[in-house]
């Protein structure tokens, strides 16, 4: 993710020098997701503050998918089509508490590829493309997640 005014050329550090620094920061995220006839939208609104004397940090990402078949196939198979899902992000900075806005920020957009067979699991890969000078040409982007469901659950409406 990015956050605050973060420009490409902040992300060009050595690993050394990044090994003699300790970030310490708290980040907060509000995501909202919903369904609508099949299509996956989600956003995200992100809040960062690094807990030394440096001001918040804000940042996006909105994004959408689908699954490639809506049924299960009548095999058994885990290369199936209802298994993989394609979408796009959207995704970037949103300047700090003092320079709100999208000035002095990295933006991307890209597609998506996620794989999903069964349980809890997924796998998401896809290249982010930099939208303006202040980004990297390309960000190569992969995601394995689980999703706990016992959580998920809490926020489902019982009928």
């Amino acid at each position: 993710e990015v956050t605050g005014n973060q420009v490409i050329r902040d992300q060009q550090v050595t690993n050394a020098r990044l090994r003699r620094s300790v970030e310490r920061a708290v980040e907060g995220k509000l995501i909202l997701a919903s369904t609508l006839n099949g299509l996956n939208l989600s956003g995200n609104i992100i809040s960062e503050k690094n807990l030394t004397n440096e001001p918040w940090e804000f940042g996006y990402a909105l994004a959408a998918s689908r699954p490639l078949a809506s049924a299960a196939s009548a095999s058994e198979c885990r290369l199936c089509r209802q298994y993989f899902a394609v979408g796009g992000e959207l995704f970037g900075g949103l300047g700090t508490r003092y320079s709100f806005g999208l000035r002095s920020t990295s933006q991307y957009a890209g597609p998506t590829l996620a794989y999903s067979a069964g349980g809890n699991w997924a796998v998401t890969v896809g290249p982010e493309f930099g939208l303006n000078e202040n980004s990297a040409r390309v960000l190569w982007r992969s995601k394995v997640s689980y999703e706990f469901s016992q959580v998920r659950d809490l926020f489902r409406s019982r009928e």
